[in-house]
């Protein structure tokens, strides 16, 4: 059945994504060529205006340390140090759409270089700026990065992506399904689990399909 694929939805700005990144990175790696991954951004705190208040710092703070915990991903906490830094995670989105739009196989890849700059080296990733240097960074062409990124269409499709997401009943990320329109969709996760035993069971899952 060549139409199977992986369906991911997450956010770079998600603590629980980043921890779950290197699995993901795992799963498309060895399923590549049977199960194409498509990447879909969730909008976690997309649009969000409010700058971020002390509790907000207290529970984000408690969920990095049970991330780290749980996958090993290091952190930089100097992140708290901040004052007045608005959580809107629609610009790193619209960045991994962007890459996406301009060289579908490495929008993974961009998103986790987001997530490494973000959670590991305390870079603004809600700077069209930052974004752009970690474009360049990763080998993509800046200037082409940013024609892209502040266009209609990548911003409507950013958009697009948010409401897929709401509409597939996503309540947590990282999510991660399997399957296809006219085989129908297994959940593969929804939250952060380790790689332990997750190939063995997408092994199984595709042994038991229809032959195409």
């Amino acid at each position: 059945m060549t139409d199977l694929h992986f369906i991911y939805v997450a956010d770079p700005m998600c603590s629980w994504c980043y921890g779950f990144a290197p699995v993901i990175s795992a799963l498309e790696q060895q399923f590549r060529g049977r199960l194409p991954m498509r990447l879909v951004m969730g909008g976690l705190r997309a649009g969000n205006t409010q700058p971020m208040r002390a509790k907000d710092k207290d529970y984000i703070r408690d969920a990095w340390t049970r991330v780290g915990a749980a996958s090993g991903q290091p952190f930089d906490v100097s992140f708290f140090d901040r004052d007045g830094f608005i959580y809107d995670t629609e610009p790193a989105c619209r960045a991994v759409v962007t890459i996406r739009a301009l060289d579908p196989p490495r929008a993974l890849a961009m998103m986790s270089r987001i997530q490494s700059a973000f959670y590991a080296e305390n870079r603004d990733v809600t700077s069209t700026e930052v974004l752009a240097d970690i474009a360049a960074e990763d080998g993509h062409d800046r200037a082409a990065f940013l024609d892209a990124f502040l266009s209609a269409d990548v911003r409507n499709a950013a958009f697009r992506d948010f409401l897929t997401a709401q509409e597939m009943g996503v309540r947590g990320f990282p999510t991660l399904i399997v399957g296809s329109k006219t085989a129908g969709y297994t959940l593969v996760t929804n939250g952060f689990r380790p790689l332990d035993g997750l190939p063995e069971a997408i092994e199984d899952w595709l042994q038991r399909q229809p032959a195409a």
